[in-house]
């Protein structure tokens, strides 16, 4: 039996801003879906650590600074939490399900880190699913390709977006309506499919840097393209010279 007949494990989380490295996770989730399981989702709200919520990010999640600090838990204990249960679906042997994973995973990073606790990297090694790796790769449409996008495209339903259950749960429906499609890809053993998205994505970024550096007006964007998938790495902390 192969991948798809297991659970998946979707991962998502709604943030102060668009920089894993400075940034904060607003609320998150974790759910289980598919493998013949009834549907497992466990959300947070983080108190965002007492950051400001921008405006802009606000108007995108629906999340303001007030609730956060009122309704949210401290940030330490929900970055802990969702490391955890990650954790023990990898443990579990389920793909880890995130669209867009350099960002989400990164974010998860850089905020376990941030409160001294364990990164990721260092609790398991998950098989990651990123949806839009995949849907680039068998697909050569032209535009958009946003969790919202490949929801039309692939017919899955999307109540709420920009929640992170509902994102984390229609990431895992996009993902096997992909794998049902190009059945090349439920074929694949889950090893090697992450290792071919580590490949797959350096070449779609690359491809993406060529065409902001040839684009005028965009040619500044080029630099900040990164191939990295699926997380970026920590920036490596040097000690202070004498």
């Amino acid at each position: 039996m192969g991948w798809l007949s297991l659970p998946l494990c979707g991962l998502d989380f709604e943030t102060t801003g668009v920089d894993p490295e400075t940034d904060r996770v607003v609320s998150a989730a974790v759910v289980l879906r598919g493998g013949g399981r009834p549907t497992v989702r466990r959300s947070w709200l983080s108190d965002v650590g007492g950051v400001e919520i921008p405006a802009a990010a606000t108007a995108v999640h629906g999340i303001t600074t007030e609730h956060a600090r009122a309704a949210g838990r401290p940030a330490v204990e929900v970055v802990e939490e969702v490391a955890a249960s990650v954790v023990e679906a990898v443990a579990a042997g389920w793909p880890l399900v995130v669209m867009n994973a350099p960002f989400d995973l990164t974010m998860l990073d850089r905020e376990l880190r941030r409160y001294g606790l364990t990164p990721l990297v260092d609790r398991c090694t998950p098989y990651v699913l990123d949806p839009r790796v995949l849907d680039r790769k068998v697909s050569r449409r032209r535009g958009s390709r946003t969790l919202s996008d490949l929801a039309r495209h692939y017919v899955v339903p999307l109540y709420g977006a920009h929640s992170a259950e509902a994102d984390a749960l229609a990431a895992c429906a996009v993902t096997y309506k992909i794998a049902n499609r190009y059945r090349f890809l439920a074929e694949t053993p889950l090893p090697r499919l992450h290792a071919e998205q580590v490949r797959w994505a350096a070449e779609q970024q690359a491809g993406l840097r060529d065409y902001f550096a040839r684009t005028p007006g965009k040619e500044h964007q080029a630099a900040g393209v990164r191939l990295d998938w699926p997380m970026i790495p920590a920036p490596v902390v040097t000690g202070s010279s004498r």
